[in-house]
């Protein structure tokens, strides 16, 4: 029933009284109120629906649309309310809905729709449309008014979906040469003169922004058209249509007559109940008798074992996709309208209107896939042109090379997607049909244009086929297609097209060839940059071979020239040699040994240089107990303790985690090779034939089978299309073969037993054909019958005409070994020992023990065959099954790399703290998928390149130098400091800490010149306050940063002020459930301070310029009695703080100065140099200086213009 309120709107609109419509006094206010209903309408459209079943459109709208068109607000409303009414179902639904309820509405919206239309057929409803967009298109630009412009786009979008509307063939019933409601439609829009206007429209400079709608309502024209049909339209080819029906009549006749003849002679004389029954010998029943056969003898032949049984059911997901468009001939006045319609477009439109059309698609004006009626439009005008009086220049604009590429980079774009949209991939499938029908038309225009007389037609034909034959990507495409044509998809028409393309591309390229003698054609391939070797020989690298103490011995005088040429080169960098792995699970402290099997490994290859850097690399990261010398070691030192670690027996490792390195390494480089993969393009001469072999594969004779299945439907020159090929494939390349299968066979036996097979010769000959050569090679290959049964390809083929092991002596060298006896019995042996052993994979100890070289495949393979393991998939390697990413997950991940993304391995933290485990490759494809990296590049580890010591003695070191030395100094004393859990962070944190808190330095001095000084204060004292929680309690646990005062409420809404907690490593609210920054639990008490530290506030000390002869001088403390205690506290470890810089500055810098040396040092200065590590210390102390720690000795290495003294602020140390 009608909604009450809905009913009384509608009957506020007015009422018909014979022809004439009187309209209420609240017209207008209704038809509005139906549009606001409309537009609040729910899933099932109930609204549209009851409009549709109460005839609104046709009783009411229709009426006052052509009866009060003077009321310019009534009519604009009116043309508003019926474009929502006829919008199409697809729109309103979205697409087909497969739920049945959901269905059946849908199919009720497309029945009034269809209502709808048939009411639109009439000549007073366009007329008045006509009129009113004449009028509209006669104002100027400068006088039509917004609405005006929209009133124009209503009215075409209103003829757009009358045009829209599926026909109802099973309620008309329309045969050919009859006027459905479409052809009546069609007949009204030219009576009304609006095909006129739309020309206008299309032809009009002025009128661009209308192309599109234009072109849309166009397709929709001239939708069930063959191009071909109307141009033969009134120009003598109505006999050769009679004459074509005539011929499908006399072979239905004929059909119809011999099966009629064939059911006559199965009578047999006696009645059918005396027919007897008969045993069929050689003919086994269900048991091991012969068949008894209980029918008479003429029904033998019809005999099937099948009979009688339920036939099979093929799943909805595996049916065959239908075909929806549907031909048919229009009546003769429509076609001739038709006719006449197109050929003034091509003569004044086609050029123009495409050309507007393609520059809309290329600047994205469009609206998606739009693209569709330019490619329908191109290949429907260009039939017609080409079957009516060819003439090149009406299509000049769709005619290049450009066309050729863009049409090709939609249809390879539509196959892409219909290959990974599964859900949609019926609707890409139809797209592809489109952009393949308009390549189809582009190629027989260009092959019609070799043939014309006009020599300047010819050449821009032979322009054309040069690039299109020379491009690599245009003669692969139907390659492509035919492999992956899938009949769930894509219908038999578009497989017919297919056919009939690929037969014309062939016919041309082979007449090209021919006439060309030689054809240079282009030839990309994928290069992949080749594996770099790895520097360490693979024996050596795993400890394989041992050296007896001779070889060493006589290995060690070369290394040693080596080493002392190295040692003399003052540009041996030792920044690119790290001699631990950042990324192990292996603490930094307890790689040591690892960094001396590599030195070792280094020498026994013969390579000093990077043996002699990593040396001193580990010296600088491992300084404590001189394990690797001490800082202050002499060439000569340096070259004993190498000879040392030469002859030293070093414990070498084979576990898991050097295996796992090893695959992240291997990954690492697939990733970098996958980024420097380059498309190498290059020449070569084109052979027809090779390029034939191509379509010699079993996926493109399936597809030529299933489309010879339908040959009856087929039209002739489709046939012809498929027996051509076929027989390319069977006599020129001489692979009969690929056709020896047996329903090919069974398709023949049915060809040749049609009744009606005198009209299709060609096929019943290459049926003979194919089947004489079968039993020829039968004759001698006695297998051939049992390679019915299956496809073949080309190797197969070889071997059915060639003899059986006649391939294998070509690919000998690819196949592995056979496995002999003694092989099978130690593998099995192995397997039973290593198969219960846990934590280590079976495969790579069978490996390890084997005595022959077997791969992993191998290996795996073989157990499966010998029985002792049900499944390739049990040796899997343990990883992650986790595929999909939940919500919470991908949080995860974003604040993990917000985290640490600033430090020099974040990929390898984040795998580290991540809570679900999963691969590397599959962390960095998320990290891309959600747009927080650009490259993988970004993803590498980062290592931090050391400062290079100054030489020159005048250089000025302001303060950030010396933090940073500092920082770089801390880094290697708290690795002894630190827990244990704290050692696992690993030294890439470290790094990345210090480089944050260089730059929070400079953030802290902006924000105290704009007024944060409290603020600042305020996050100091909760970061030291967070830090002495975690020394007592001994655990650490996020701790949120509470503002309670509004200063500090609002700094911690600053931008500036939140920038600086990003480089502090605070990191802010992970969720919607959190609403405070917070430290987080990784930094450790030390890091703490330090980074408080960064935010204490210098104090500038007096300019004081240094001299260049002054002596080394002695300078103490502050007398106690001068300055109160917290004063005396805080300089005095100030001052402590920046002597301590200025020692560790003059002991790495200035290791040579020509004014103080370490030869030179007098007692008293070596005991200050040991004691600088304490004083270091003093910054993260509260302990009491000694009593012989309160003078330090100032050099003047380094001039200092200016020196600042750091204080450390601590509200702590008041109580």
């Amino acid at each position: 029933m009608m909604n009450c309120e809905l009913l009384a709107t509608c009957s506020a609109l007015g009422y018909l009284e014979g022809d004439t419509y009187h309209k209420e006094p609240d017209c207008l206010e209704s038809v509005k109120d139906l549009i606001r209903y409309l537009r609040h309408e729910d899933d099932t459209r109930d609204v549209r629906q009851q409009l549709g079943a109460a005839q609104i459109l046709q009783g009411d709208l229709l009426p006052i649309l052509t009866q009060h068109r003077q009321d310019k607000p009534l009519f604009d409303a009116v043309i508003r309310l019926m474009v929502n009414l006829t919008q199409p179902a697809l729109l309103c639904f979205g697409s087909v809905p497969k739920e049945p309820g959901m269905r059946h509405h849908f199919l009720q919206v497309l029945t009034y729709l269809q209502a709808y239309k048939e009411a639109f057929a009439s000549e007073k409803a366009f007329g008045v449309l006509s009129e009113t967009l004449y009028e509209l298109l006669q104002l100027g630009w400068e006088e039509r008014q917004e609405e005006d412009n929209l009133l124009i786009e209503r009215i075409l979008l209103l003829v757009r979906n009358i045009l829209h509307v599926p026909a109802d063939l099973e309620q008309e019933k329309r045969i050919d040469d009859d006027a459905s409601v479409h052809d009546q439609l069609l007949w009204a829009i030219h009576l009304s003169g609006l095909d006129d206007l739309l020309l206008f429209l299309a032809s009009s400079p002025a009128e661009q922004q209308w192309s599109l709608h234009v072109l849309e309502i166009i397709s929709l024209m001239f939708r069930d058209q063959s191009p071909e049909q109307l141009a033969g339209v009134g120009q003598g080819h109505l006999g050769q249509e009679r004459s074509t029906d005539v011929a499908e009549l006399e072979l239905l006749r004929q059909r119809e007559m011999a099966e009629k003849k064939a059911r006559a002679l199965q009578r047999g004389n006696r009645h059918s109940r005396f027919g007897g029954s008969y045993i069929v010998q050689g003919l086994k029943s269900i048991g091991e008798r012969d068949l008894i056969f209980h029918k008479g003898l003429h029904n033998l032949q019809n005999y099937s074992s099948d009979l009688g049984k339920q036939p099979r059911r093929v799943p909805k997901r595996r049916q065959a996709a239908q075909d929806l468009s549907v031909q048919r001939r229009s009546a003769l006045n429509v076609r001739l309208f038709l006719r006449d319609f197109c050929s003034e477009f091509l003569e004044n439109c086609y050029n123009r209107l495409m050309g507007a059309v393609k520059d809309h698609l290329l600047r994205e004006k469009a609206q998606q896939h739009d693209e569709t009626y330019y490619m329908w439009a191109l290949a429907f005008f260009m039939a017609f042109n080409r079957a009516a009086s060819f003439r090149p220049g009406l299509v000049s604009e769709t005619l290049s090379v450009r066309t050729f590429h863009f049409i090709e980079q939609n249809l390879t774009n539509y196959y892409e997607m219909m290959l990974t949209d599964r859900k949609e991939a019926v609707s890409w499938a139809r797209r592809m049909h489109l952009a393949l029908k308009a390549y189809q038309e582009l190629l027989a225009t260009v092959n019609e244009m070799g043939t014309s007389a006009d020599e300047a037609v010819r050449e821009s034909s032979r322009i054309i086929k040069t690039n299109i034959f020379y491009v690599m990507e245009y003669r692969e495409l139907f390659l492509a297609l035919f492999r992956k044509f899938d009949e769930r998809c894509q219908p038999l028409s578009f497989l017919r097209d297919l056919v009939e393309t690929t037969h014309l591309f062939l016919r041309m390229l082979e007449r090209f060839c021919r006439n060309r003698g030689n054809l240079m054609v282009q030839n990309k391939r994928k290069k992949r940059k080749k594996k770099k070797k790895k520097v360490l020989d693979q024996a050596v690298a795993s400890g394989n071979v041992s050296y007896s103490p001779e070889e060493l011995e006589a290995l060690w005088p070369a290394l040693a020239e080596q080493l002392q040429g190295c040692a003399q080169d003052h540009e041996l960098s030792v920044d690119s040699m790290a001699p631990f792995d950042a990324a192990s699970e292996v603490p930094v402290e307890e790689q040591r040994v690892e960094a001396m099997v590599r030195i070792q490994d280094c020498l026994l290859a013969s390579q000093a240089r990077q043996a002699l850097a990593l040396l001193r690399s580990a010296r600088e990261v491992w300084p404590e107990g001189d394990v690797f010398g001490s800082l202050d070691v002499s060439a000569e030192e340096e070259m004993e303790l190498l000879k040392q670690i030469l002859s030293a027996p070093l414990p070498r490792q084979q576990g898991q985690e050097e295996e796992g390195a090893e695959e992240e390494e291997e990954e690492e480089e697939e990733e970098k090779e996958e980024e420097l993969q380059v498309v190498q393009v290059s020449e070569k001469e084109f052979n027809f034939l090779d390029y034939l072999k191509r379509f010699a594969c079993s996926t493109v004779v399936r597809a030529y089978v299933l489309l010879l299945r339908s040959y009856q439907q087929n039209s002739t020159h489709t046939n012809h299309c498929v027996v051509k090929m076929l027989h390319r494939l069977a006599h020129d390349l001489k692979m009969e073969a690929l056709l020896f299968q047996l329903s090919v066979f069974c398709l023949f036996n049915r060809l040749l037993s049609d009744p009606a097979a005198g009209a299709y010769r060609e096929l019943v000959t290459f049926a003979k054909y194919i089947v004489g050569k079968f039993f020829a090679l039968a004759a001698v290959n006695q297998k051939a019958f049992v390679e019915l049964l299956f496809w073949k390809n080309t190797a197969v083929v070889r071997e059915m005409t060639e003899g059986y092991g006649s391939q294998d002596g070509g690919s000998s060298s690819r196949r592995a070994p056979a496995w002999s006896s003694e092989e099978e019995a130690q593998l099995q042996e192995l397997y039973l020992a290593h198969k219960d052993v846990e934590g280590q994979d079976v495969v790579e100890t069978i490996l390890a023990h084997m005595n022959t070289a077997r791969t992993r495949r191998q290996v795996i393979h073989h157990l499966v065959s010998l029985g002792l393991a049900d499944s390739v998939k049990d040796f899997q390697r343990k990883g992650t099954s986790i595929v999909l990413w939940t919500e919470d997950q991908e949080l995860e991940l974003q604040r993990l790399f917000e985290e640490f993304q600033d430090s020099g391995d974040v990929l390898g933290h984040i795998m580290k703290n991540i809570t679900a485990k999963r691969s590397r490759a599959r962390i960095v494809d998320k990290l891309l998928a959600l747009g927080l990296v650009a490259e993988r590049r970004e993803l590498y580890k980062k290592r931090r390149k050391k400062s290079a010591p100054s030489s020159m003695p005048d250089r000025e070191k302001s303060p950030n130098d010396f933090w940073q030395e500092d920082l770089e100094e801390e880094n290697s004393l708290e690795e002894e400091s630190e827990e244990e859990e704290e050692k696992e962070e690993g030294l890439e944190t470290e790094q990345a800490q210090g480089s944050s808190v260089l730059s929070a330095e400079n953030l802290g001095e902006g924000l105290r010149q704009e007024g944060f000084s409290g603020p600042l204060l305020w996050l100091q004292s909760c970061l030291i306050r967070a830090a002495d929680d975690r020394e007592e309690d001994g655990c650490s646990q996020a701790i949120p940063l509470v503002p309670l005062t509004e200063e500090n409420e609002e700094a911690m809404e600053n931008r500036q002020f939140q920038q600086l907690l990003h480089k502090l490593g605070i990191r802010p609210p992970a969720s919607e459930q959190e609403s405070f920054w917070r430290i987080p639990a990784k930094l450790s008490p030390t890091q703490l301070r330090r980074i408080s530290a960064s935010l204490g506030q210098p104090e500038k000390e007096e300019e004081e310029k240094s001299q260049p002869d002054l002596e080394p001088r002695v300078v103490e403390t502050e007398s106690p009695g001068e300055c109160s205690p917290d004063e005396e506290d805080q300089q005095d470890r100030g001052a402590e703080a920046l002597r301590a810089l200025l020692l560790a500055r003059a002991k790495k810098a200035c290791p040579t100065s020509p004014e103080v040396t370490l030869e030179e040092e007098t007692p008293g200065e070596k005991e200050l140099l040991k004691v600088a590590p304490r004083k270091r210390q003093l910054l993260d102390s509260d302990e009491e200086p000694e009593e012989g720690e309160g003078r330090i000795l100032e050099l003047r290495a380094p001039v200092m213009q200016k020196k600042k003294r750091y204080q450390i602020e601590d509200e702590e140390e008041d109580d």
